[in-house]
């Protein structure tokens, strides 16, 4: 499996497998040692061993006497299992999906754009304002650390971002959480005019980090046409109210200067090519001459035009190349043209395809799955039939592992089927036992949607353990109703009798998978 998914996976199932081993040692030794000396002749029991003891035995007569009446409608229990995968597939569908829940990892961090071609001092102004209204949090004891700062991260050239970290309170000496806190943020922000600001909090599985949950990347011919597809969908996706922070990554609005080489005048006057290309580095950018040594260091010499000699277009009408011919001063300003121009920061390609990204961010109560099938539909709707659609991110991880966990659920119910076909020597045993699982996943389900809870990849994990805990309960009953029928019980009655006494090993086993489940 892979991606972060497939780690967590690895990592999940070493440990399972882990402690069923050490489970399996401990109840082949430590367990019948223990039972002799708890059970032994002569000890005498507690009150709270009795109590325990007369509530289990009230139990299993309660569930004896439930469980006779059950077979005598088998009609009525045929139709209670049927409303019961009708209402799985129902709440499947109505459930929320996304990729990890929403965690308060004690950290907020607030992205700021400015348009393209701005300066370090004009993104800092608007970060002293940001600084401002995270002060209040601060003075609030909500933020105990905050980190400002200004141009892009990685090594690469944008000075048209700036970051703030807020590092929040420990979570008992702060009343809400991380997400809360960015919400009331956001509207405090939002007034900044002249930046672009978006509150994001890091989520889970390292995937939220600093990028937008939601990204559609738009494949096609050209970029041109990308545009068009990115002003139709941006404008349409804005009237959904779950969608927030709306963006692209492809904007022709970096300030650019054209320059154009008028070659004829360049060869009469003996200026070549080259000579015009190496001066417009050396005087508008930087050029490393030589090197030098100082005290065993290398040190680099970098010939460059000094800022004020290069602030305006103008400023070429000051930058002179020597004639090959003549060996005179030629004015570049003779020999080019400027046109000031306007383009994106970079061209992008998605699987070798010219590509631009959609990215949006969620309000509280709308889900991924929700917004990338509103998104899909929306592309679908409005997009040529041609159109690429693809994912990144955190949207890329998260269709990933949804086909991944479902090709795992499957694949661990036909090596469940398997072993207990090895174990019973028989087919239909284990089908009976197998038949309990969906009943079980529906227990899951019913559990998620009274709690608010989502279809991500926890709760997807904690959907496959099921397969093995219903499982290991139907091996409990089953396997002690075939042993009755050796011994001459009819069926129905061997069916009552293994579930009523094996009621206090099931209901044991899975109480220990739950509060073991608990640290997870």
């Amino acid at each position: 499996m892979p991606g972060n998914v497939g780690r967590l996976f690895g990592e999940f199932g070493i440990t399972i497998a882990a402690a069923i081993g050490f489970s399996a040692l401990v109840s082949l030794t430590l367990v019948p040692m223990m039972s002799s000396k708890i059970f032994g002749k002569g000890i005498v029991r507690g009150r709270v061993a009795h109590a325990v003891d007369r509530f289990f035995k009230w139990l299993s007569a309660w569930y004896e006497q439930s469980l006779r009446r059950a077979l005598a409608a088998p009609a009525l229990i045929g139709a209670a299992g049927i409303l019961t995968l009708i209402a799985a597939v129902v709440l499947f569908r109505l459930l929320p999906s996304e990729y990890s829940p929403a965690e308060d990892r004690q950290r907020v961090m607030i992205m700021l754009t400015a348009p393209e071609g701005s300066s370090l001092q004009y993104v800092d102004r608007y970060l002293r304002q940001v600084e401002t209204v995270v002060m209040e949090e601060m003075e609030a004891g909500n933020v105990r650390r905050m980190l400002t700062r200004t141009g892009s991260f990685g090594g690469g050239g944008d000075v048209n971002v700036g970051r703030v970290f807020m590092a929040l309170s420990p979570w008992e000496d702060r009343e809400e959480s991380a997400q809360q806190i960015a919400a009331r943020l956001r509207p405090k922000l939002q007034d900044l005019a002249g930046v672009r600001v978006v509150v994001v909090t890091p989520g889970g599985l390292g995937i939220r980090g600093i990028g937008s949950p939601v990204q559609i990347v738009l494949g096609g011919g050209d970029y041109e046409e990308l545009a068009r597809w990115r002003d139709i969908i941006l404008e349409k996706a804005a009237e959904n109210p779950g969608l927030i922070n709306l963006d692209s990554d492809f904007y022709a609005r970096k300030p650019q200067l054209r320059v154009s080489v008028d070659r004829n005048r360049a060869g009469d006057l003996g200026v070549s090519l080259t000579a015009v290309g190496r001066t417009l580095e050396t005087m508008m950018g930087s050029r490393i001459v030589t090197t030098f040594l100082e005290r065993g260091e290398e040190y680099n010499v970098i010939l460059q035009a000094r800022d004020q000699d290069r602030a305006t277009p103008s400023d070429l009408s000051n930058i002179y190349v020597r004639s090959a011919t003549t060996n005179s001063l030629v004015p570049l300003s003779n020999l080019v043209r400027v046109e000031e121009t306007a383009g994106p920061m970079e061209l992008k390609r998605f699987d070798r395809l010219r590509s631009i990204t959609i990215s949006a961010n969620l309000n509280p109560g709308y889900s991924l799955g929700e917004a990338l099938d509103y998104m899909e539909d929306l592309i679908r709707a409005e997009l040529p039939a041609y159109a690429q659609i693809n994912y990144d991110g955190e949207s890329r991880e998260f269709k990933r592992s949804g086909n991944a966990l479902y090709a795992t659920f499957m694949l661990a119910l036909v090596i469940v089927f398997l072993v207990l076909a090895a174990q019973f020597e028989s087919f239909r045993h284990p089908l009976i036992i197998m038949v309990t699982v969906p009943l079980a996943v529906t227990g899951a389900l019913i559990g998620l949607w009274a709690t608010d809870g989502s279809i991500n990849v926890f709760s997807q994990i904690g959907c496959i353990m099921l397969i093995g805990l219903a499982a290991k309960n139907g091996i409990l009953i089953v396997e002690f109703a075939n042993q009755l029928r050796d011994r001459g019980v009819e069926l129905h009655e061997a069916v009552i009798e293994a579930s009523a006494i094996r009621l206090r090993p099931v209901l044991m086993t899975s109480l220990c998978t739950v509060f073991g489940a608990v640290p997870l």
